[in-house]
C-alpha cells in the first residue's frame, strides 16, 4: 500500500499524530468498553422480562454460532474485500491490510472502539428485526461475548505460545492464513464456517 511509512512502532497511516494514535489499541480496551455492555444487556432483558433457564441457554448458544458466522463473513467478504477503486483499497487497507502487512503490531490486533460500536448498534438493529425482544439482550450479549473471545485468541495466535492441543492447532490454522500465500482459512475462533463453504483451502493470493 503507499503512502504509508513504517517506524519503531509499526505501520504509521496518518501524519497526524492524534488520528495516528486512533489507530492503536491497548488490548484491554475491549474488555474494559464491551463487558459493561454485555452486564447492561443481561441485566435488562433479565429484570424486564424474566427468560426462563431453557430460553437463556438457546439463545446464548444461537448468539455464540451466530457471532462465528459473522466473524466469518466480515473476514472474508469485508476485510479481503477485492476492492477496485483507490478509496477503496485504502480503506481495506485500513480495515484489514495493515494487520496482514505487520501482523505482530499488538496495538492493532484488536478494533478501536469507536468503529467497533457504530458496527455493533447497526448490527442490534438488523438483529433486532428477526429476534423477539424478550430474547434480544441475551442474544446480543453472547454474540458480544464471541467477539471478545475472538478477540483474543486472534491476539493470543500473534504473541502467545498457545500451549494446549486445540490452541496450538487454532495458532496454526491463522498463521496460515496470514502466510500460505492462500485465500482461505477465514474462521479465527473456529474453523467451522470454512469447512461449510470449503474454504479451508484455496488458490494462490494474487495480491
Amino acid at each position: 500500500m503507499e503512502n504509508v511509512k513504517k517506524d519503531h512502532q509499526g505501520i504509521r497511516i496518518f501524519e497526524n499524530p492524534f488520528l495516528e494514535a486512533l489507530t492503536h489499541v491497548h488490548p484491554i480496551v475491549p474488555l474494559l468498553v464491551w463487558v459493561p455492555i454485555i452486564f447492561m444487556l443481561f441485566y435488562t432483558n433479565y429484570t424486564t422480562y424474566a427468560p426462563t433457564v431453557a430460553v437463556m441457554c438457546l439463545w446464548s448458544l444461537i448468539g455464540l454460532v451466530v457471532w462465528t458466522l459473522s466473524e466469518y463473513v466480515l473476514h472474508r467478504f469485508v476485510f479481503h474485500f477485492p476492492a477496485k477503486s483507490k478509496a477503496g483499497k485504502y480503506f481495506v487497507y485500513l480495515f484489514h491490510g495493515l494487520h496482514h502487512d505487520d501482523p505482530k503490531d499488538g496495538t492493532r490486533l484488536v478494533m478501536p472502539p469507536v468503529p467497533a460500536l457504530l458496527i455493533v448498534a447497526l448490527l442490534y438493529l438488523f438483529f433486532s428485526i428477526f429476534i423477539p425482544a424478550e430474547s434480544m439482550g441475551i442474544f446480543m450479549g453472547f454474540f458480544l461475548i464471541g467477539y471478545l473471545i475472538y478477540d483474543y485468541i486472534h491476539y493470543a495466535t500473534h504473541h502467545f505460545p498457545m500451549t494446549g492441543t486445540m490452541a496450538r492447532a487454532l495458532k496454526s490454522y491463522h498463521l496460515k492464513h496470514h502466510f500460505a500465500g492462500e485465500d482461505s482459512k477465514y474462521g479465527v475462533s473456529s474453523p467451522l464456517w470454512d469447512y461449510i463453504f470449503k474454504s479451508v483451502d484455496g488458490p494462490k493470493s494474487q495480491k
